[in-house]
């Protein structure tokens, strides 16, 4: 009997509700379910010759199918970016981040799934930039800062880490100190917000919240551990084009896997009074900004005084 893979991939996943797989995880299972039918569609093929090419084409055939899946049943689902992970959820677009405010999944030594909060999400944010970019970051904790606004009155003012580039790491003394003396610039200032999951129902929000948090910077970014649906990435592809901010997609799991999906658009220039306001109304960003001073003073940038994850060289 000839294997119906769409059909197939559907049933599977939804005995899985909300459970993320790649294509290979779900080819595997395939082939190891289904073995004769597995085998027939090896020998009737001209160009699968091993079991691995077999398995490999079961990869680019559910990625193939993706399209026409969603399609026909809204409840089968797909993230964005690599590798791209598939799973069946009747949950609505607006349900699935109320249930991911708060936590995601990551693996544990006994391999069992532990809850993470979006705060787990910094320091992985900043093992990734600096091992990626070499830039310097900081948390940036909104409850740290003034609320002159009432509740919730500080979202769209305060990125959640910011980041310092040093420009002349890799340039020798005399070019840093020729540089200093012509009071050049030396470093870029990096923003971003972070948050668990996007989708269709709060991609816009999202963005503009990091646009309204970033303003200020040479470089802004949204981050998300997850980004639910093609057309969610078209979307921030639209708003890039309008407004600069770039994506990340930050691998919860392995941070050097990460992706920068959409690059920033550079601001040639800091916004010195929205900083001030920044600096003026939260201890962190103040904190921040004397540490941007201190680089320019004596040269040097200290991991101990920035948020670099220890296990970064």
């Amino acid at each position: 009997m000839a294997l119906n893979l769409a059909k197939t991939v559907l049933g599977y996943l939804k005995e899985r509700p909300d459970e993320k797989l790649t294509a290979r995880q779900i080819a595997e299972w395939i082939f190891a379910t289904f073995p004769g039918e597995c085998q027939a569609k090896k020998q009737n093929s001209q160009h699968v010759r091993t079991d691995a090419d077999l398995v490999q084409q079961l990869v680019a055939e559910i990625g193939a199918q993706r399209p026409r899946l969603q399609k026909r049943h809204p409840e089968f689902k797909a993230t964005e970016g690599r590798p791209r992970k598939y799973y069946y959820s009747e949950k609505s677009d607006v349900a699935e981040v109320a249930a991911a405010e708060g936590v995601v999944a990551a693996p544990t030594e006994n391999n069992n799934t532990a809850k993470l909060g979006e705060h787990a999400l910094y320091p992985l944010l900043s093992l990734y930039l600096w091992e990626e970019f070499g830039v310097y970051s900081k948390r940036i904790n909104e409850k740290r800062a003034s609320n002159k606004r009432g509740p919730n009155g500080n979202r769209w003012l305060y990125p959640d880490v910011v980041g310092m580039e040093d420009l002349g790491a890799e340039w020798h003394q005399e070019v840093r100190d020729c540089v200093n003396q012509y009071s050049d610039k030396r470093t870029k200032l990096w923003s971003f917000e972070v948050k668990l999951l996007i989708n269709r129902s709060n991609v816009r929000e999202c963005f503009f919240q990091a646009v309204s948090n970033s303003s200020w910077a040479n470089f802004g970014y949204l981050v998300a551990a997850e980004i639910e649906g093609h057309d969610t990435l078209k979307e921030l592809r639209m708003l890039f084009a309008a407004h600069g901010i770039g994506l990340i997609k930050l691998d919860a799991d392995t941070p050097a896997e990460s992706q920068v999906l959409i690059p920033t658009r550079e601001r040639d220039e800091i916004d010195w009074d929205m900083a001030n306001r920044l600096a003026t109304e939260s201890r962190d960003f103040l904190e921040y900004v004397k540490l941007v001073k201190q680089f320019y003073q004596t040269g040097e940038a200290r991991q101990t005084d920035w948020d670099v994850p220890e296990t970064a060289d």
